[in-house]
């Protein structure tokens, strides 16, 4: 039995060095360990010894399957290797391996934040879960007013200790404007980018999640003139050096006055086309001087500062840079989509 076990031992030896492929190295083992395999029978037939054979001959038989098995396994570590790389022939042009792509809407992000930074602003970050004091109250929007019905907000479903729903997810990122003057103070400049949340149903112009920029800019004789050239710079360097921005009021209750800005169409000019709606104009932001009530909130004193503040909607500018005619394309995992950026 010794001398039989040696020999389908060099006999499975000699064959595995013969292999080349995976598929000759998968055949060869189910031939020789797999179930029904020659080397497998060979270990069954064991049971007929006597038990003092058995012994001496099953750990002789035990030993070979083991270095058979780390044979086997080497082998197959080797033609993977070959599989995966080949030979290399450096004079060969490379393979171009897939890449991952960054999305539009941090390709934007990114690009306004460095404009910011460059104009002394700070950026900075907030809560995307948010209390209702600093999404509406802090922002001159108390309970029973109007504007409140404008925006269809996410509450959680957590009382505070008068029995009130609390929390929301943000719907603004003005939320946090409040919080950067109390943190801050004055003189102070910051834009705030993130995420907000609205209960909307969605279609191609509507998405329960969407992006937004706050600018928030306070110091001593801040006026609306510092406003509307920070503004004209941002709408220069996003869209053009001519670039005009126009501003027509617009009530928001955390600001007074509020105007609505907005830009010189860069499709047509100015002359009028089907993205303007035949206007030549493109409302991008809103913006205003800060309400006395919010400087307050921020611990400011309203009657030695003022401020400004303004709001991008991050989303809109990605679907206009870049022509993207369904908003919900920005929160899918489409690569077809993602894949051309």
């Amino acid at each position: 039995m010794k001398e039989k076990l040696e020999k389908i031992k060099n006999e499975i030896l000699g064959n595995l060095a013969k292999v080349k492929t995976l598929d000759d190295w998968q055949n060869l083992e189910v031939k020789y360990l797999g179930r029904k395999g020659i080397f497998t029978e060979i270990l069954r037939s064991l049971t007929s010894l006597s038990i003092e054979e058995r012994k001496t001959i099953g750990k002789l038989a035990n030993d070979i399957k083991l270095e058979l098995q780390e044979k086997f396994k080497n082998t197959a570590e080797i033609l993977e290797g070959k599989k995966s790389f080949g030979f290399v022939d450096p004079t060969l042009p490379g393979i171009k391996l897939p890449k991952g792509h960054i999305h539009p809407m941090t390709i934007v992000q990114n690009e306004l934040e460095d404009l910011f930074i460059s104009m002394g602003f700070m950026v900075l970050d907030g809560p995307e879960m948010e209390s209702d004091y600093y999404n509406f109250e802090a922002l001159n929007i108390p309970k029973y007013h109007p504007a409140r019905d404008m925006q269809d907000t996410f509450y959680i479903d957590k009382k505070n200790e008068d029995g009130e729903l609390d929390l929301v997810m943000r719907t603004q990122t003005s939320s946090m404007q409040v919080r950067a003057m109390q943190k801050y103070g004055a003189p102070m400049r910051c834009v705030i980018p993130g995420r907000c949340f609205r209960s909307e149903a969605t279609d191609v112009r509507h998405e329960h999640t969407f992006y937004q920029l706050e600018g928030v800019m306070v110091g001593e004789d801040i006026s609306l003139a510092n406003m509307k050239s920070v503004l004209e710079t941002v709408a220069k360097h996003l869209y053009g050096p001519e670039t005009q921005v126009r501003l027509r009021p617009k009530f928001y209750p955390f600001v007074e006055p509020g105007a609505n800005g907005e830009v010189t169409c860069f499709i047509c000019g100015g002359k009028g086309c089907r993205l303007c709606k035949d206007t030549g104009w493109l409302e991008i932001f809103g913006s205003g001087m800060i309400h006395p009530n919010v400087l307050k909130a921020g611990g400011i004193d309203s009657k030695k500062y003022t401020g400004f503040a303004f709001g991008f909607g991050l989303t809109r500018l990605v679907m206009l840079k870049y022509g993207i005619g369904d908003i919900r394309l920005l929160q899918s995992d489409d690569l077809r989509f993602l894949e051309q950026f």
